[in-house]
């Protein structure tokens, strides 16, 4: 393909390396939203998403399991068992590389026409080794070609990124405007489409259909969060709340469902349910209004107190699927502790307005922080006790320290590993702040009483 190489871009998803990674409806929404704004300023874009289960070289493998997709579009990746780093040799599970193999990665880039700049995308802290990997091999191709570093790895740990990615340029931060400057600078191209920050409307939609297959397409609704949780790191990433217009956002559904087909939409928002009347009320009304025969899950999970008897029928009727409420504990000191976002009372009322609405105790999710600093394991197996009681589906979501968040300073003070200087030690595979009264022994057993 003949391209302008000064508007010819390379941008790379790369692989998960961890203990245990699963497609829970897991796609790099703030890239593909980058995509297409690059796509807007009459950049030509070329995309390898090393994650990605549907690869005709995977597909076409006849030494590979085809991998199967589950109900709503979750799935496997392509799991290969590698070498764990050093910082983590004495933890005594496998560890391995999620995605593409990398002799399927060196393909595309071989048959990738040379990019002006090639830009890299990163997530959680601890997958550093695969964005670094990503890198190295891209250099080997295009050894003259920069290369941009974004995401939630560098914006968390800016000066860990800077000194050991091998990166040209680090970007930290919520920085698509950052980069379109950057990359102009590069290419000699002139910027001449910027979005509104405060108008999201004013966003192009992103860029789904560089994927090979769409079994799910991600939404926001809103960027960032009224909220200051004590372990979220999302007034970080987005320090301020921006909302959505709801007809807009049903546009968009609409727009995915009639040109791709597409039937299950996947809520990426911190704050789903903020100013209900404004944003998540209206909305539903819409889609049921247009007949749009579409399925939503809530992975991220939603606020409690916010929920009313109207949303809850309006959501059945709408179409949720997947609903995840994050409680985090039933303790109440606790509750107050991490932010007072919920009472026992509220989660209560939640519960009921969801089942009188229609829907089973198994489609309410609900997340449970487990291995909190000083947290101990009888707390979380009241909370455990109490949620099924109240007749919701328990789920231990491991926590996981975040640079900058409330909870840091307490996290390094409890945690036996370097957490400042080695973010490999974020994994909440590890149990970073296990302490006598929280073990990896208390752990399994209480992903025993899930069972």
């Amino acid at each position: 393909m003949n391209q302008n190489k000064s508007s010819h871009l390379l941008l790379i998803n790369p692989w998960i390396y961890d203990f245990a990674a699963y497609d829970f409806w897991a796609k790099p929404l703030g890239f593909l939203y980058l995509a297409s704004i690059l796509r807007k300023n009459e950049y030509n874009i070329s995309y390898i998403d090393c994650l990605d289960s549907n690869h005709p070289a995977i597909q076409t493998a006849g030494s590979i399991k085809p991998l199967s997709r589950q109900k709503y579009g979750k799935g496997k990746f392509l799991k290969t068992k590698i070498e764990k780093p050093g910082p983590l040799k004495s933890v005594s599970r496998n560890y391995s590389r999620y995605g593409i193999p990398p002799e399927v990665f060196m393909g595309e880039l071989e048959k990738t026409s040379s990019p002006a700049v090639i830009l890299v995308t990163s997530t959680m802290t601890y997958w550093y080794p695969g964005v670094f990997d990503i890198i190295t091999m891209t250099k080997k191709v295009f050894p003259q070609t920069p290369i941009i570093l974004g995401g939630i790895y560098p914006t968390l740990c800016y000066f860990h990124a800077k000194k050991y990615s091998g990166a040209g340029f680090v970007i930290s931060g919520d920085g698509e405007f950052e980069l379109l400057k950057l990359v102009s600078s590069l290419t000699g191209k002139a910027t001449i489409f910027f979005p509104d920050p405060k108008n999201l409307d004013s966003f192009p939609y992103p860029a789904f259909d560089l994927l090979n297959k769409l079994h799910y397409i991600c939404i926001l609704t809103s960027r960032g969060c009224p909220y200051r949780c004590c372990y979220c790191a999302s007034h970080i990433l987005s320090p301020s709340y921006r909302s959505r217009d709801p007809k807009a956002v049903a546009d968009e559904i609409e727009f995915w469902y009639q040109k791709f087909g597409v039937k299950n939409f996947v809520f990426y928002d911190d704050a789903l349910l903020f100013q209900p009347e404004k944003n998540i009320i209206p909305f539903l009304k819409e889609i049921i209004h247009r007949r749009i025969p579409c399925y939503f899950h809530t992975p991220n999970g939603i606020h409690i107190r916010s929920m009313s008897e109207e949303i809850a029928h309006l959501m059945f009727q709408g179409g949720f699927k997947t609903i995840r409420f994050g409680l985090e504990t039933a303790d109440e000191n606790q509750m107050v502790k991490m932010g007072n976002k919920t009472t026992r009372g509220e989660f209560i009322q939640a519960v009921d307005f969801l089942k009188r609405a229609g829907f089973e105790e198994n489609d309410i999710g609900v997340y449970l922080l487990v291995g909190l600093p000083w947290q101990e394991a009888g707390e979380v197996r009241e909370s455990i006790n109490y949620v099924k009681d109240c007749g919701g589906r328990p789920y231990l979501a491991e926590y996981s320290p975040i640079p900058g968040t409330l909870l840091w300073e307490e996290a390094i003070k409890s945690s036996s590993f370097d957490l400042v200087h080695e973010p490999l030690y974020h994994n909440n595979s590890i149990l970073p702040c296990e302490w006598k009264k929280f073990t990896r022994n208390d752990l399994s057993q209480l992903k025993n009483l899930l069972k």
